[in-house]
């Protein structure tokens, strides 16, 4: 289950930051996440080391379920003595072979365990692509949150040329002095200068995404989306109840079974395993042979394997305590990051119900007072930073939400998205 899930979501981690990335209008040189995804799930070496991995615990599964094996030996007697020993007169020649009769299911158990690694290193493998690829989100959204930035440092630069503008129209009347047309191109420098900080900001996250399957010189553009569109979510529980499907718990599943199987072996060498011999004798004195055997079983195997099984059982003990462990530190992060996404939903829809209409409406009137000498430059000037100010309080609350659902969707493996109708919420007035 857990792994359609985690498949699902390598395709649906931050939906609505690219939702306008499947347009026909999109060029082929413009970088979808679902492109980033992709291009990080081929090429990325945390996840093609998993294939090196495998292959070298299926060489030891392959040598774990070997059998002991047999030796051939030969013996000599009575030789290089004195009297009718001497020389090689007397020697007696003994053709053995010998091997181990493994007892206690002691082979099964390797192999239990050798298959346990191998099973185990699939589930480490998903766990390892989910925080993958939600880093790849994350980078995905810094180009995003950038581009945005850009967006409002280009809206502030509009707001202040139209201010030089009529600052210099009531210099040249005579209504205002020089220092106030100085002021107003100073400040449309600053926003000048946020857009180019911007700009390079979106460069350098741009450069940030692309090291992840090593491009170094990154052609691509990021396709449009809309930071501000925030979808809706399901409730704590509800969100809650999927962490018991998730490849970080599903891990200790797959613990289980290797530490179980690590316990099966240690309790199986408590059973002593039976070494044979058997060989043909040349009996020198009449030339016969006969046959000779032999046969030994290891005292004190049950006492020397007893401290390896009652230490692996105390690690089978601890799982369940570290599996509770991990199940409290999943749901406190689960709820701190829907709470953070409730908050920052709850505050980009306040700014843009309620606080930007009404700074922008202020702005206009400003903007006629000004222009009629009804107020003074700084009061509109201070209305312009307001407004800028909130746009930006605005978007990054919505990238602080993005945030949080990225991490939402790492921890429970899924999309997230409980309905369409939000994508309207990110609008701008």
């Amino acid at each position: 289950m857990w792994l359609r899930l985690a498949a699902l979501a390598a395709f649906a981690i931050v939906p609505c930051v690219h939702a306008q990335v499947r347009s026909p209008a999109v060029s082929p040189e413009t970088l979808t996440l679902d492109d980033a995804i992709a291009r990080v799930a081929r090429v990325h070496p945390d996840l093609r080391l998993f294939g090196a991995r495998t292959d070298a615990l299926l060489a030891e599964r392959d040598a774990a379920i070997l059998r002991p094996p047999l030796s051939a030996g030969m013996q000599v007697e009575n030789m290089l003595g004195t009297g009718d020993a001497r020389g090689f007169s007397g020697a007696e020649l003994t053709l053995t072979l010998a091997g181990v009769l493994e007892r206690g299911g002691k082979l099964d158990a390797r192999r239990t365990l050798a298959q346990a690694r191998i099973d185990a290193l699939a589930v480490q493998r998903e766990a390892q692509r989910l925080d993958l690829l939600a880093d790849v989100a994350r980078r995905y959204l810094a180009v995003t949150a950038a581009h945005a930035q850009r967006g409002v440092a280009e809206h502030d630069i509009a707001q202040r040329r139209r201010t030089v503008a009529a600052a210099r129209q009531r210099l040249q009347v005579g209504a205002s002095p020089e220092s106030v047309l100085l002021t107003a191109q100073a400040a449309l420098a600053r926003a000048e200068m946020a857009a180019a900080r911007a700009k390079q900001q979106q460069d350098a996250a741009r450069q940030h995404l692309a090291a992840l399957w090593g491009e170094r010189d990154p052609g691509f553009a990021v396709a449009p989306g809309d930071p501000l569109a925030l979808p809706a979510i399901e409730g704590t529980q509800a969100l809650a109840a999927l962490l018991q499907g998730t490849p970080e718990l599903a891990q200790f599943a797959e613990e289980r079974r290797l530490r179980e199987a690590r316990l099966r072996l240690a309790r199986s060498r408590g059973t002593a395993d039976l070494d044979w011999q058997v060989g043909v004798r040349r009996l020198q004195e009449s030339g016969d042979t006969a046959l000779v055997g032999s046969v030994s079983l290891p005292l004190g195997s049950a006492r020397r394997s007893g401290p390896e099984a009652r230490a692996a059982e105390a690690d089978l003990a601890a799982l369940d305590i570290e599996r509770e462990s991990r199940d409290i530190a999943l749901y406190s992060t689960l709820t701190d990051a829907h709470g953070r996404y409730r908050v920052s939903q709850l505050e980009v829809q306040r700014m843009r119900d309620d606080v930007l209409p009404r700074l922008v409406r202020a702005e206009q009137a400003a903007e006629r007072a000004y222009r009629a000498g009804a107020i003074s430059y700084l009061e509109w000037a201070q209305l312009q930073s307001e407004t800028t100010s909130t746009r930006r309080q605005q978007l990054e609350a919505a990238l602080e939400a993005h945030r949080a659902l990225i991490e939402l969707q790492r921890l429970t493996g899924q999309a997230l998205v409980a309905g369409t109708a939000t994508a309207e919420q990110g609008s701008t007035p």
